[in-house]
């Protein structure tokens, strides 16, 4: 097995081939939002509901990750921006592939944005950083996302993540598109799998699993979800309810019973 291989059984289930990420990188754009004053706290709690790896900034990585509870798999996050930036769709790399691997991370992510102003930079960016993933045998996640024209585009989705693919992502992560049919359309044009993010419009935890449920039966290959957990008042609970569904394959009922009523 390759190294790259052997890291991504840290993140993807190798009996199911689906991965449950945790992101908790939004302190660094947001501030210390509910569920990330403790990253301890939080990181314990998730992996007890059965998360797979946790995604943070180099910061974050001796307070949060190890030497307590369940492990889980590390992914350092190389992009940062600020919602105070005047451009706040554009993000910078921060970190690098060599620092992760000195913090124990095995893998990194990086934040992409495609129809943007930015959109030039940070595929130039994402090239380098996937360069030297390849050099050391280190997954990289691709968030990314279209912005501007792209974001009017309804198949903008399925050009993002196979423009992620082709700039050398291992894993892809991209918000749902809204219904089973047009999601098959955006992993049936990936060759990697494609996890997606926590949505804008979740309004009850029966709506979050029943998108996730919805996104895995159309090919989706799991989930990076960070608010809808991390905020949530019952952390531990919630991600029992989402691993039910993304590794055990319970359906949504099935999942809920998870939680108090």
């Amino acid at each position: 097995m390759s190294g790259k291989s052997i890291r991504l059984e840290r993140i993807i289930d190798r009996e199911t081939g689906r991965a449950f990420i945790l992101p908790l990188d939004h302190g660094a754009t947001m501030g210390p939002l509910p569920g990330l004053y403790s990253i301890k706290d939080t990181v314990a709690k998730a992996a007890a509901g059965g998360a797979s790896a946790v995604l943070m900034h180099k910061g974050m990585v001796e307070a949060g990750h190890r030497g307590f509870g369940r492990d889980v798999g590390l992914i350092l996050h190389l992009s940062a921006g600020s919602i105070y930036s005047a451009s706040p769709d554009r993000k910078v790399i921060v970190s690098s592939v060599e620092e992760a691997l000195r913090l124990g991370a095995d893998a990194v992510s990086i934040h992409l944005n495609i129809g943007g102003e930015s959109e030039p930079q940070m595929l130039e960016a994402a090239g380098k950083i996937a360069a030297d993933c390849a050099g050391w045998g280190v997954p990289l996640l691709a968030m990314i996302y279209p912005k501007g024209k792209a974001a009017e585009d309804p198949d903008a989705a399925k050009t993002c993540v196979r423009t992620a693919a082709e700039i050398g992502a291992d894993l892809v992560k991209i918000g749902y598109t809204g219904d089973p049919d047009s999601f098959r359309e955006v992993t049936r044009g990936c060759p990697v799998p494609v996890v997606i993010a926590g949505g804008p419009d979740i309004s009850s935890d029966r709506d979050l699993l029943t998108m996730v449920y919805d996104a895995l039966g159309a090919g989706g290959a799991g989930i990076s979800i960070g608010r809808r957990i991390f905020e949530h008042p019952d952390i531990t609970g919630i991600c029992s309810a989402l691993s039910d569904i993304v590794f055990r394959k319970k359906s949504v009922d099935e999942a809920m019973r998870r939680l108090s009523p």
